[in-house]
């Protein structure tokens, strides 16, 4: 078995259970769905895989979660995770269908964490850190937003969530990169309990700042920090901007994943 397939297959099992969803204040098994609800107001649907399910039945399946988010009032939205290797005939038409909307692929990316864990050099006056304080993360979150595009509103609720998670003892791990005090590019790693894996996550670099080995240094940080818990397999969902860095460290593209997001103010209006 080569290492692509024998990746695909732990990430199979071990991932794509409970384990993907520890967090969530409430979590509803229908069939072969768990649909799981997050603070903040977001629900988010995933499975191991769909049972062979046919198109009319995956169709139903996929109506049964829209009804289950729309039920609970403190849902504002909800993220379907598909992945490109599910048998899954008629999901796409039928995600659309109910009123969500595809965002774009992203690479299922996973490795060994020691081949990530190398020493990156850094530009002068550019330092790594771990980040817990409120003021911190608020930064840290404040200029991934700016990257990624999101609005105000939206960078406040994720700084919420992460500080929520922070404060419960969650394993969850912020690291961000500085200059001159302030944030040019973060990251965070998210050990899973009961498994192998450690989870690269949100990384985000100022377009200014790239190009100078920080997003790779930044993520070997993370690395020996998985191997430190004894995780020995990252993986990442990767953009076409970070899947290249990983890929020159040894890690494989095992699939895709496309998430598909739905929002209560969208499927109202319709």
């Amino acid at each position: 078995m080569d290492d692509a397939r024998r990746f695909l297959e732990a990430y199979d099992e071990q991932l794509r259970t409970e384990a993907e969803t520890p967090n969530a204040m409430d979590v509803t098994v229908h069939g072969p769905l768990r649909l799981a609800t997050f603070a903040g107001g977001r629900g988010f649907v995933t499975y191991r895989d769909l049972g062979g399910a046919d198109a009319a039945a995956i169709d139903a399946l996929v109506g049964h979660a829209v009804a289950h988010f729309q039920a609970d009032p403190e849902v504002s939205r909800a993220e379907w995770k598909t992945r490109g290797h599910d048998r899954a005939p008629g999901l796409h038409e039928s995600l659309l269908a109910h009123g969500f909307v595809a965002e774009e692929p992203e690479s299922i990316m996973i490795g060994a964490a020691d081949l990530l864990a190398v020493d990156v050099p850094l530009p002068e006056g550019v330092a790594l850190r771990q980040v817990e304080a409120e003021a911190d993360v608020r930064a840290m979150v404040a200029m991934s937003a700016r990257v990624f595009g999101d609005s105000a509103a939206e960078g406040r609720e994720i700084a919420g969530e992460l500080l929520e998670r922070l404060s419960t003892g969650d394993d969850l791990e912020l690291w961000v990169a500085e200059a001159d005090g302030k944030v040019v590019s973060a990251g965070r790693l998210e050990p899973v309990p009961g498994t192998d894996f450690a989870g690269i996550w949100g990384g985000s670099t100022l377009a200014e700042w790239r190009g100078r080995g920080i997003y790779r240094a930044l993520t070997a940080a993370r690395a020996r920090s998985a191997l430190r818990r004894g995780k020995t397999l990252i993986h990442s969902d990767s953009t076409e901007y970070s899947r290249p860095i990983l890929e020159r460290y040894g890690l494989l593209k095992v699939s895709t994943t496309t998430p598909y997001l739905w929002r209560r103010e969208s499927a109202d209006a319709a």
